[in-house]
């Protein structure tokens, strides 16, 4: 077993240090984004680490091959944070590493990205030093790949793939991205829903109006548009697009049971987020929606503004969640088929989709991968039953990676989904510091032997 530091002081003031750089892909220049990567490649110098630039933001490379016969994992994270939102809201300086405690007094440090991504990604980094330093070499062989742009949807990571694909070839990917369930309870997870996004624009006159000289006498692109959003749904919640739910297989009473059994509390869901009821697809629970169903928001609507105007357009924003069964691009067809359909009358429409379509990606629960998982957070946690969960959001490169890499996508990360993600005052657990060191060891630990059962075209199966 190895043996990590004995208090976590320096592993806190190193993660400081990387929190500190604002590596905010969406806004962030070039400069900054290169600095980041390179305090990643500094810490990586044992796997021969080293910058490449692509058409965007750059990647971190780096392999440790020296394990014959054992099998090879592909480590994939991300360097690059979210924006910080209001600095009015944040309890703290968003890149600046702060410790605090939650209200039950758990220890915690705040800062962007200190649990997406960069605490996770820095938990593999000291597991791979403690196993060198201690016992001069890794169980198996080791690639890194580490992208600053998965915030804005990897852009660039598809070209990267398919330039490199020979370097990066391993038996299985394992991403340190993707957050836990929650903190009560250790977790894998078997499932991450797919996206698609696009824009609704509805269009009236040539030029905004002066609402009294013309109102009345003309269409209302604004009016027109919530028309078009509000019949997105039936009143109860469930997508009312035609062939939106097309290719889903249903939801087996066995699945069902599986997951009634699940610790879930509807009321203590909803209180945490402020609301006295829930809303969605009529017929499932709360919990089954949100891991078995896709669903179709809007995430906002402009046009016009506090004036008195008739605006000439009107944009709706939206995004779907998708479940396996689904194709993206025959959502897509079915949601502009329904907005073609329903254009009042008065004005034009137009369905402009985003170009990333990510299906969802799922592994096996029988997969060595997860057998391998569930036995090193046993060994972890132990006592604890680990769930077999679904993360409700997107991880774009678990599909690029089957489709590019022909390997599956373990998610191993030591966030879990409460920390603050996305939103003012992130955070970490410090305890899932060494928490994760010492689930990363046992992981690799089992999947040299195979995992048991890990075979692929790098590594031979090697059962203990």
């Amino acid at each position: 077993m190895l043996s990590f530091d004995a208090t976590d002081d320096g592993y806190l003031s190193e993660l400081a240090g990387w929190v500190a750089i604002p590596s905010v892909s969406r806004d962030a220049g070039p400069e900054t984004m290169r600095a980041a990567a390179d305090w990643l490649a500094s810490r990586l110098a044992f796997a021969n680490a080293r910058v490449e630039e692509t058409a965007g933001h750059p990647v971190v490379r780096g392999e440790w091959l020296g394990a014959p016969g054992a099998p090879t994992v592909l480590v994939y994270g991300h360097f690059d944070v979210q924006p910080t939102g209001s600095a009015a809201e944040w309890l703290s300086e968003p890149f600046e590493l702060t410790a605090g405690t939650l209200p039950d007094g758990t220890p915690v440090v705040r800062g962007r990205g200190s649990s997406d991504d960069k605490g996770p990604v820095y938990v593999v980094l000291k597991t791979a030093q403690a196993f060198l330093d201690q016992e001069k070499a890794l169980p198996l062989n080791v690639k890194f790949l580490f992208e600053g742009e998965e915030e804005i949807g990897s852009p660039h990571l598809p070209g990267y793939l398919a330039e490199h694909a020979g370097e990066l070839a391993a038996d299985l990917v394992i991403s340190a991205d993707g957050a836990m369930w929650r903190p009560s309870e250790p977790s894998v997870s078997l499932m991450s829903k797919g996206l698609v996004s696009l824009d609704i624009t509805v269009e009236g006159a040539s030029g905004d109006l002066h609402s009294g000289r013309y109102g009345g006498t003309v269409a209302n692109p604004l009016h027109a548009l919530a028309e078009i959003v509000a019949g997105l749904h039936d009143r109860a919640g469930t997508v009312a697009v035609p062939g939106f739910y097309d290719g889903i297989p249903p939801l087996t009473d066995e699945r069902r049971a599986v997951l009634a059994g699940v610790d879930f509390s509807e009321a203590g869901y909803l209180a945490a987020l402020g609301l006295a009821e829930g809303h969605g697809e009529a017929g499932y629970s709360t919990l089954e929606r949100l891991w078995e169903r896709p669903t179709l928001e809007v995430n906002g609507i402009s046009g016009g503004g506090k004036y008195t105007v008739i605006p000439h357009a009107a944009v709706a924003h939206v995004s779907c969640r998708l479940v396996p069964g689904q194709d993206p691009d025959a959502v897509i067809a079915a949601i502009t088929a329904h907005v073609r359909a329903n254009a009042p009358a008065g004005v034009t429409t137009a369905v402009r989709p985003d170009e990333a379509r990510v299906p969802a990606y799922t592994i096996g629960a029988d997969h060595p991968a997860i057998r391998a998982a569930t036995a090193a957070l046993e060994a972890v946690y132990p006592g604890q039953q680990v769930l077999l969960t679904c993360i409700p959001g997107t991880l774009p490169a678990s599909d690029l990676f089957e489709r590019v890499l022909g390997a599956k996508t373990l998610f191993f990360s030591f966030s879990t989904s409460d920390e603050k993600l996305h939103a003012p005052n992130e955070f970490l657990r410090v305890a899932r510091l060494r928490e994760g060191m010492r689930a990363w060891e046992q992981l690799w630990r089992l999947l040299a032997k195979g995992g048991p059962g890990l075979s692929g075209p790098h590594g031979k199966s090697r059962n203990p």
